[in-house]
């Protein structure tokens, strides 16, 4: 019985134990684009020069992949909805005094600033979605503002996709099929039963197939980080605070038991999920950054881009900065501002260009000539494993010193 499997104990009290299992398919390669039309922060505009954040949903579907995805490739890991999506999230300032009442007692679950939280800033909001809770449930549907948001994470990938909700003009609900591709989330939307990719941000199978949506910046690091980087940010509470598609669920959110099987994983690598094809520029559980831009993309191994104070690249036309931040994860900004391809320095946890100091987990310019300016985000998705991004990118490069 693999991981996912024993969420379905997990509802009846047998087993603690959530997230994404494992299935095995060919390779796939996704280009997509990051698009948003939300208001950006009060005080900022984008370094596009215009408000929100630049792009289009029309991603070119990969030439290897033929839609709808055959349902043998599909694995079947768990029953739909035994992963319990949210569907009316609540948020606070913090966990202080959170009680959460089970079976065995009353207990208090902590937020440490330590722990990994999915960043999100859209408009005049700030939410962070702590792994704790997304590794139960997986799929958050919120909105910020008026503007509809799904929150996804796969815990077996450690990717985190954030993308509006609209779906042909009305508003999907999303929630967690139980099946797996390349071992990846795949949800379906209430409306019509369709299923989603994660990481292709599309749905491959039923009436909604080859339907995409809008992809959002987003990010993943530690709650300090984050609340550091973003003071005025909330962040999710989890149910029964939260509601979710089956109504009230109780886990306990202060046991974190991937984190378990991670060191497990670790220890022994032959055992871990994700299959590299033989591939063995990089451990298959290496955290890396992956850029796509035209036909070219490429990996940003997290431990490689450590060594050094920041990265300036040209990805195919693209020229990004790449830089390891506090929190074990990666940024990435697109360098052009107002026409102007700026050079970076560093100088500790702040991006120095073009006369101003960028905030390097925002990318908001905090003074300077270009102050309030935010750097577009060079990456359609937060940093995800190695084996990952390479099954959904089989001909990504791998940047190294």
């Amino acid at each position: 019985m693999d991981r996912r499997a024993f969420l379905a104990l997990a509802a009846t009290g047998g087993v603690s134990l959530a997230g994404c299992g494992i299935s095995a398919v060919g390779d796939i390669r996704a280009t997509a684009s990051s698009t948003s039309e939300a208001t950006p922060a009060a005080g900022t505009t984008e370094s596009g020069g215009q408000s929100g954040i630049e792009g289009d949903s029309r991603r070119p579907i990969p030439q290897n992949v033929s839609l709808p995805v055959p349902k043998s490739d599909l694995r079947k890991s768990v029953a739909k909805d035994a992963i319990p999506a949210i569907t009316d999230p609540a948020f606070a300032s913090d966990w202080d005094n959170l009680e959460i009442e089970l079976d065995s007692g009353t207990y208090r679950p902590q937020l440490g600033v330590d722990d990994l939280v999915v960043g999100v800033e859209l408009g005049r909001n700030a939410r962070a979605y702590p792994l704790r809770v997304l590794s139960w449930h997986e799929v958050v549907n919120d909105r910020f503002g008026g503007l509809p948001v799904v929150v996804t994470y796969c815990p077996l990938c450690q990717s985190g996709m954030v993308a509006r909700r609209g779906v042909d003009g009305t508003t999907a609900t999303f929630g967690v099929s139980g099946y797996l591709w390349h071992e990846n989330l795949v949800m379906y939307d209430s409306a019509t039963g369709s299923l989603w990719s994660q990481l292709l941000a599309t749905a491959i199978r039923g009436s909604e197939t080859g339907t995409q949506l809008e992809l959002l910046p987003s990010t993943v690091t530690t709650w300090g980080e984050w609340r550091d980087a973003v003071p005025e940010t909330t962040v999710l509470l989890p149910p029964p605070r939260s509601d979710t598609v089956v109504g009230e669920v109780r886990f306990n959110y202060g046991f974190d038991l991937y984190d378990q099987w991670a060191k497990v994983w670790d220890a022994y690598p032959d055992t871990a999920p994700g299959d590299t094809g033989g591939d063995t520029r990089l451990r298959a559980r290496a955290l890396v950054l992956g850029i796509r831009e035209g036909d070219v993309a490429r990996a940003y191994p997290e431990t490689q881009v450590g060594w050094v104070p920041l990265v300036e690249d040209v990805v195919e036309d693209l020229p990004v900065v790449v830089a390891s931040v506090p929190g074990y994860t990666l940024v990435a900004y697109d360098r052009r501002v107002g026409g102007t391809t700026l050079k970076f320095e560093r100088d500790g946890n702040v991006l120095v260009g073009g006369g101003s100091r960028w905030n390097i987990q925002t990318g908001v310019a905090e003074d300077g000539p270009f102050e309030g300016v935010r750097l577009r985000r060079a990456n359609e998705y937060a940093p995800m494993l190695w084996f990952a991004w390479l099954a959904f990118n089989p001909e990504t490069e791998v940047w190294s010193p």
